[in-house]
């Protein structure tokens, strides 16, 4: 699978696309002004603790406090809130953690009462960033992500990715980083690390123990609350998570993020520096690779797959419900459960893509049509979970039910993508919409197809004399591309009366084909 980045900067705002073979699958969006992004630590007071909750909720100077629950307070935070406590008075001035004496670690069924005071200062990291009207997801379980590693103070555990196959190579990094770890810190091994050299290991631990030390020095000249760390810019944030060798080109259409970009990926990866390329034209670097196109057929209530098959996606404010429906692209020669299976399956690729581009997290309820063979709903449920192995966000895929569902949980960590798809009708008045424009051959191509499939050999279609001009226009044109693959010429007729959007295939007496 080939992979590229394409990387649009626009008045302080910078998008992140991510196809893979040419699809849209990742979008994200650095906006510049993100206080409370995923890995930020701040130095904070809790500002009340709720036994009923089991939580403190952390005055992180968001408008709504931040959330610290019991079970995300990690095991060491005696040691933590000690350690906070003497570097702010000025008891401590060696950071290193080798010669600090760790507490006596909480109860894991305790209580938040017995291990935070109000008013207690209090080392917290975002997990989760301000959704709705909810303030930010805190732990105290700090860690520091690194390219190959991640650094947990106050531990001496060494974990490595579940990812990471065979017991040799585990083995191997175990006891590299065991050589190589600071005393009082503890490691987690990320699966990028596979078949890394020591050097490589030491080098991204140096980097993320200078770190840990440089956010201990702010520690006791700041004032409550303030963010002591950020996790890095947005460009190098993804390319620390996502970058790896199947990637054959970045493409940034900003000189000084190309620069920067080029910096990240000679750290992270030297070999792979010249895939880097600094985009410059007239056509929008979006339009050029074809994102923007991806973008309007791909977000929105309704997605149809390129063979017919599309997605109904509602959201609540709880949970996210997805009809799949068969579309007008079914095969009529296969018998219905082949068609509902081969359907399902589409559709089923496509939701793990759609659950990745918006970033959807929380509940997610999948009704797939229905399946009347055992094998066959075994078959469509280990292809979703295949599907959902690229997912980076952790998620838990439950059997179909007996109606036929499938439940799974996403996990949310920042607000859901959300991008307007339809535009104003020019026909209508200001306050009509109607989907994009883009769409509309996209839903042409598909209704004759399905008209072809029903053995239907002459077909009139009446549009709009813009849309009817546009078929007809080039060489090859629109209809000319039709009539090559399906072998049937379709007759266009202009239709002063029609919206620009509106179309419908006639026979050549006049009556609606459907």
């Amino acid at each position: 699978m080939s992979k590229e980045l394409i990387i649009r900067s626009d008045s302080g705002q910078v998008d992140f696309a991510l196809m893979e073979d040419g699809r849209l699958t990742e979008l994200h969006r650095d906006e510049g002004d993100t206080q409370f992004a995923v890995g930020d630590i701040f130095i904070a007071k809790a500002r009340k603790c709720v036994p009923g909750l089991n939580a403190a909720f952390v005055n992180v100077g968001y408008e709504k406090d931040g959330f610290l629950h019991y079970h995300d307070l990690g095991p060491n935070v005696p040691s933590l809130i000690k350690f906070v406590k003497s570097v702010s008075s000025g008891k401590i001035k060696d950071f290193s953690l080798k010669n600090y004496e760790l507490e006596e670690g909480i109860d894991k069924d305790g209580k938040i009462v017995d291990a935070i005071k109000v008013n207690q200062s209090i080392l917290v990291q975002v997990i989760k960033e301000p959704i709705s009207t909810k303030g930010p997801r805190l732990n105290s379980e700090i860690s520091l992500a690194g390219r190959y590693l991640v650094l947990v103070p106050f531990s001496d555990r060494i974990s490595i990715s579940q990812k990471i196959e065979g017991h040799e190579e585990k083995d191997r990094l175990k006891r590299l980083v065991k050589s190589i770890a600071p005393k009082g810190f503890g490691v987690i091994i990320r699966t990028v690390a596979q078949d890394k050299k020591v050097a490589d290991l030491d080098r991204d631990l140096s980097n993320l123990y200078n770190k840990w030390i440089a956010l201990c020095k702010k520690i006791p000249k700041a004032s409550f609350p303030t963010k002591i760390h950020e996790d890095g810019n947005k460009a190098f944030s993804i390319l620390r998570d996502i970058f790896n060798d199947s990637f054959t080109s970045i493409v940034v259409d900003d000189e000084s993020l190309y620069y920067q970009i080029k910096d990240n990926i000679a750290e992270i990866a030297p070999q792979k520096e010249s895939i880097v390329k600094f985009y410059q034209s007239s056509v929008p670097i979006f339009e050029k690779y074809g994102v923007e196109r991806e973008i309007k057929t791909s977000f929105g209530r309704h997605v149809s797959t390129d063979k017919g098959a599309s997605l109904i996606i509602e959201h609540t404010e709880a949970l996210h419900v997805i009809d799949v429906n068969s579309g007008k692209g079914s095969n009529n020669s296969k018998n219905p459960e082949e068609v509902s299976l081969e359907v399902n399956l589409l559709a089923a690729t496509e939701i793990a893509r759609q659950l990745r581009l918006r970033d959807m997290g929380g509940i997610i309820v999948i009704d797939f049509i229905d399946l009347g063979k055992a094998e066959n709903r075994k078959q469509l449920f280990n292809h979703f979970r295949d599907e959902m192995k690229n997912d980076r966000a952790k998620h838990k895929i439950l059997p179909p039910s007996k109606f036929g569902l499938i439940q799974m949980t996403r996990q949310r960590v920042r607000p859901e993508m959300e991008i307007k798809t339809k535009e104003k009708d020019p026909n209508g008045g200001n306050k009509e919409e109607v989907e994009a424009p883009i769409l509309l051959l996209q839903s042409m191509t598909l209704e004759l197809e399905s008209l072809i499939r029903k053995n239907n050999k002459k077909i009139v279609l009446h549009v709009h004399p813009f849309i009817a001009a546009f078929l007809k226009q080039g060489f090859p044109s629109i209809r000319m591309k039709w009539y090559f693959k399906h072998k049937v010429w379709v007759k266009i007729l202009p239709r002063d009366a029609y919206t620009y959007l509106e179309f419908h295939y006639l026979d050549p007496k006049g009556k609606r084909l459907r």
